[in-house]
């Protein structure tokens, strides 16, 4: 009998099938389909154990808080903001590399007559708060904002500062001026940015799941945690960066003995006084060592003016130190020589010079002497040999100090010195704590620089050029001879600079600054007396 099928029981057993099977039509014959199927594949360690489903919607109609279909990525005005912080951290990251640079090599229109680091940390800090912004732009808080816009308040605390005080803006210059205004830009773009995304996330649950959602996954907490914990030390950090411009402010009203003079196509100025008045005899021109001129050594030079030793000297400050400014990098030791020739011609000082320098002084002097018409004597204190410019060019000790000048705009030591060790405006701008500042570290570091290249080349030159007939006097410490015997080699090699030296003495038990010890003052003076006199019979 047949059915409503056209098929019989006699067929279904004819075909061999089970008559409570229905029978496969021939179009069933054909191979399964070549996509994934879960039914007809046999199990693997690929297999999954449960079916996956798709969340279903709750019966309101509205989206589970936790599905990852509600997210303010899918405003429009959200994905906008991130892309543009992406935007504002590219251009943050090559200006950073940019200034990086200029700490070394200083291009054309990057010069600035200050240190250069604070223009460098504040960028540092502009790349910090939007790598925050970025790493936690999913995870908008209250606290966040509070933090980055007390960030931002400071910041304009401190562009206040730099443009309000003449001589810190000239040291800041354009360069220093434009970071700490991108600083403060960017910080308030990061409130705005963190707002946007919290207000885009409300609007988003509202929509898909009906109402704003008040709890926080233990993710969420965590990266409000790490992001606020982050933005407090930036709070930290700003805030000492605002009291060591403050400092500094203090620090600009000191008052100076002489002038500053522009040199170098009024790239920078450097100071420069002279005591006593004008002679016959030659003028004594003073060159410190490792330190400013107005610590301790000038007030040797104006005791011997006072003893009537000599009748007139004249000291300056090397770029970077004391009330100079920083030179453009990099910065050798005959540049500095060509700075005081050209601050001297701008002064009006003609000479003749009777040159006193100490330690890495006397490798300027040397070079200035060579290059100058009107030297009549040169008396080294301790100085520093051509051979040993390796001590100072170590590339570890370079680091070292670029390090600290990295960290000098946080003022620590100058702030903690201020505050609890009565440290003055003195001892910040040339005396026990001028070596903690911005300025000094750079000058340290530009001559770390360039100490076994040019400053090696420019004074091995110098001892060829060198006037044979120069007066020459050598006063070593006993000390650093004692302790040091490739020292003394090279202070007996120096006494013969020329063919006419006065005398080489070494002061026992006197430090590197022989001037410290009263033996040292003496014998200094008495030396300076000889080389007046040879320089009279002249």
């Amino acid at each position: 009998m047949a059915n409503i099928f056209g098929n019989s029981k006699k067929d279904g057993k004819t075909n061999g099938s089970n008559p409570g099977t229905p029978r496969q039509s021939e179009d069933d014959s054909r191979p399964p389909p070549t996509g994934r199927s879960y039914e007809n594949r046999e199990p693997d360690e690929r297999t999954r154990l449960l079916p996956q489903q798709p969340r279903p919607p709750r019966h309101d109609g509205y989206l589970d808080p936790d599905d990852p279909a509600v997210s303010p990525y899918n405003l429009w005005s959200v994905r906008f903001t991130r892309y543009l912080t992406v935007l504002f951290l590219v251009i943050t990251f090559l200006w950073w590399v940019l200034l990086l640079v200029c700490i070394f090599v200083s291009p054309p229109g990057m010069h600035s007559r200050g240190s250069g680091f604070f223009d460098f940390s504040y960028t540092t800090l502009t790349a910090g708060n939007l790598l925050v912004a970025l790493l936690f732009f999913s995870a908008p808080s209250r606290a966040m904002r509070v933090s980055t816009g007390i960030v931002a308040f400071v910041l304009l605390v401190d562009m206040i500062l730099i443009l309000a005080v003449p001589r810190v803006r000239s040291e800041e210059g354009a360069v220093g001026i434009a970071s700490v205004v991108w600083a403060a830009v960017i910080a308030i773009w990061c409130v705005i940015a963190d707002r946007i995304v919290a207000w885009g996330k409300r609007e988003e649950e509202e929509r898909l799941t009906g109402r704003p959602e008040t709890r926080r996954t233990l993710r969420e907490w965590l990266a409000v945690l790490i992001a606020t914990t982050i933005l407090v030390i930036y709070i930290i950090i700003v805030i000492l960066t605002t009291a060591t411009l403050i400092l500094r402010s203090i620090d600009a009203g000191l008052p100076f003995a002489g002038d500053r003079y522009s040199v170098d196509g009024d790239k920078y100025s450097v100071h420069l006084a002279c005591v006593g008045n004008r002679t016959s005899a030659p003028t004594v021109l003073v060159e410190a060592g490792e330190e400013p001129s107005e610590y301790d050594f000038e007030h040797w030079a104006y005791a011997a003016w006072q003893n009537g030793t000599i009748d007139r000297y004249c000291y300056w400050d090397r770029p970077g130190y004391a009330w100079s400014d920083n030179a453009p990098s990099p910065h050798s030791a005959g540049m500095s020589a060509d700075a005081l020739s050209e601050a001297l011609a701008r002064a009006g000082e003609e000479g003749p010079w009777i040159l006193v320098s100490a330690g890495y002084g006397s490798i300027v002097s040397r070079i200035f002497s060579s290059r100058q018409r009107g030297v009549r004597g040169l008396m080294m204190v301790d100085p520093l040999h051509e051979d040993l410019l390796h001590r100072i060019g170590n590339p570890g000790k370079g680091f070292v100090t670029w390090g600290w000048g990295v960290l000098s705009p946080l003022g620590i030591t100058r702030i903690g010195g201020a505050l609890f060790q009565g440290r003055t405006k003195e001892d910040r701008v040339y005396g026990r704590s001028a070596h903690t500042g911005g300025k000094f570290l750079k000058a340290r570091l530009q001559e770390n620089l360039v100490a076994e290249s040019f400053t090696q080349r420019e004074v091995s030159q110098s001892r060829n050029i060198q006037s044979a007939n120069t007066p020459v006097v050598v006063v070593s410490s006993g000390i650093k001879c004692r302790i040091d015997d490739e020292w003394r080699r090279k202070q007996e090699d120096l006494s013969h600079l020329t063919e006419s030296l006065i005398g080489w003495d070494v002061v026992n038990k006197a430090p590197h600054e022989v001037w410290r010890t009263l033996e040292g003052r003496k014998v200094m003076e008495r030396r300076l007396a000889d080389l007046v006199k040879a320089a009279g019979k002249e």
